[in-house]
């Protein structure tokens, strides 16, 4: 996979973890963007070629782009902070029509099972909770992924339903401020 970066400096990083960076996509990153998702291990996990193509994409991407110009924050481009290389998407954003607000993560296959996941969890959650304010965040997963719900689980999410999400059946987890914030101070 590319690395997803032009000639262009990139944009400045919008978040920093142990390891990685976050930084807000551009509607150049679309090739890089497709590129990552469109990979059959990716895309199986994030509702397959209905969401996973090209135009679906272009769309997507806008919306992104929006929720960081209306809310302050969104899905970003994730990746190494020692090489720069870009490793995935991650971010918060609305979960549909529900008002409630959304951590979602998702890497190229090479990446998977080196803790960045949960890594970008972290600190996704810390952020939603200690800069935005935010009172309760939520995740979801299809049934099938389930690496993405060990890492929900790690971060202190609970599992709470299974509901259709993005036209697909999904488990649905969520995590409330105090009890991030309990969890956080017993382990810090």
């Amino acid at each position: 996979m590319t690395a997803g970066r032009s000639n262009a400096s990139p944009p400045e990083p919008f978040l920093e973890s142990e390891r990685l960076f976050y930084r807000r996509l551009t509607l150049d990153d679309l090739p890089w963007l497709i590129e990552l998702r469109t990979a059959d291990a990716v895309k199986r996990y994030l509702g397959g070629d209905t969401w996973q193509n090209p135009d679906a994409l272009a769309t997507r991407l806008k919306f992104y782009i929006e929720c960081h110009e209306k809310l302050g924050f969104g899905c970003t481009a994730m990746g190494l902070k020692s090489t720069g290389e870009l490793i995935g998407s991650s971010g918060l954003q609305p979960l549909e029509e529900t008002g409630e607000i959304e951590i979602g993560y998702n890497m190229a296959e090479k990446y998977w099972g080196q803790g960045y996941g949960t890594e970008c969890c972290m600190a996704w959650l810390k952020y939603g909770f200690e800069e935005v304010g935010l009172e309760r965040i939520v995740a979801i997963a299809i049934p099938e992924n389930r690496s993405s719900w060990h890492i929900m689980e790690k971060c202190g999410m609970r599992y709470e339903k299974t509901e259709e999400h993005y036209g697909s059946d999904c488990v649905f987890y969520a995590i409330e401020k105090t009890e991030f914030e309990r969890l956080h101070l017993q382990k810090g």
